[in-house]
């Protein structure tokens, strides 16, 4: 046994033995009293009709081989991809604390603890049937001790097979193709509508900031990129195509972003963090901005590629776009 286990496994030992040797007398059918221990020989003569019968297991192929999974989990730790497992109506019993604060997810993951890959305790007491963690997360060894594990890479795969992969997880890949084929379409449509409005050789940049830095992205960095650039299909500036497609996102200095700045402007920011630089001439004097080609969306509440996410921010740009002038 681990190590790490013992303690927690010892007080748990202590806590049923404890209750185990308590004769509380509790009422009987016949009018009298029998203890506890009297009630459990008698149950252990009989057989267990309320045994519940093993889950039916199945075989996912992770990135790292096959692993043996619940054909319907119901006690779902999240380390990753909590979101995705959300849309498809999975059980969570643990997430990651940036799915807790994210807005689009307080409602529907109110009840649902916050966990890490360093609180393996805890996650041992909500007693899983499955994790989903990172690669690169600590302590996987340990949690596959605790359950199965399941391990995703980010960025191994695009934000469309992401979602089919945990379909394929959770024993839902019909679900999860059946919203795949819908969102492509309607964003596809959207797309065209919005080049057929603001032309087709438009630029748009993805900006982000914080009180200090600025940021732009490429076409896989969430922040509605996917939508933007893969899905509908909008012009990149050719500025952020060398210096952000690569990586996924370009740290900028104040002075050149200007130069990345496409015809119009999806500027991501955080509620209270205003950047002085946004008071500036500079950034007055970009096009976009002039031109009141700004579209403003909620850091916290973009920062996944999931369906939910997706859905909220093609909206958005949909009403963005065609209602500029």
């Amino acid at each position: 046994m681990k190590k790490w286990l013992i303690p927690f496994l010892m007080s748990l030992s202590l806590m049923v033995s404890a209750c185990g040797n308590a004769s509380t007398p509790t009422p009987n059918n016949a009018g009298g009293s029998e203890t506890n221990q009297q009630q459990a020989t008698k149950t252990e003569e009989k057989p267990n009709a309320n045994a519940e019968a093993k889950p039916e297991m199945i075989t996912y192929q992770s990135e790292n081989g096959p692993v043996e999974v619940p054909a319907q989990p119901k006690r779902i730790v999240g380390l990753t991809n909590a979101p995705n497992v959300v849309a498809l109506g999975g059980t969570l019993v643990g997430i990651d604390e940036w799915t807790k604060k994210n807005p689009l997810f307080t409602d529907k993951v109110k009840d649902v603890e916050v966990v890490s890959d360093e609180t393996m305790e805890k996650i041992l007491a909500l007693q899983p049937d499955l994790i989903i963690a990172g690669s690169w997360m600590k302590n996987l060894d340990k949690m596959k001790e605790i359950a199965p594990t399941v391990v995703y890479t980010w960025g191994k795969l695009d934000y469309l097979a992401q979602q089919r992969e945990i379909g394929k997880l959770l024993n839902k890949e019909k679900e999860a193709q059946a919203w795949i084929d819908d969102f492509t379409k309607r964003a596809q449509a959207a797309g065209e509508e919005i080049k057929a409005k603001i032309g087709k050789d438009t630029t748009v940049s993805v900006f982000e900031h914080d009180t200090k830095d600025f940021y732009v992205f490429g076409n896989n960095w969430a922040r509605g990129t996917e939508i933007l650039y893969q899905a509908m299909g909008l012009a990149m500036p050719e500025k952020v195509k060398k210096d952000a497609l690569g990586p996924g996102y370009y740290t900028l200095s104040l002075e050149v972003i200007p130069e990345y700045a496409g015809d119009y402007i999806v500027l991501s920011q955080r509620k209270g963090g205003e950047n002085p630089f946004l008071t500036s001439e500079t950034w007055k004097k970009i096009p976009a901005v002039k031109n009141n080609h700004v579209i403003v969306i909620d850091m916290e509440a973009s920062t996944y590629s999931d369906p939910i996410t997706l859905e909220y921010l093609l909206k958005i740009f949909k009403e963005g776009f065609l209602s500029q002038s």
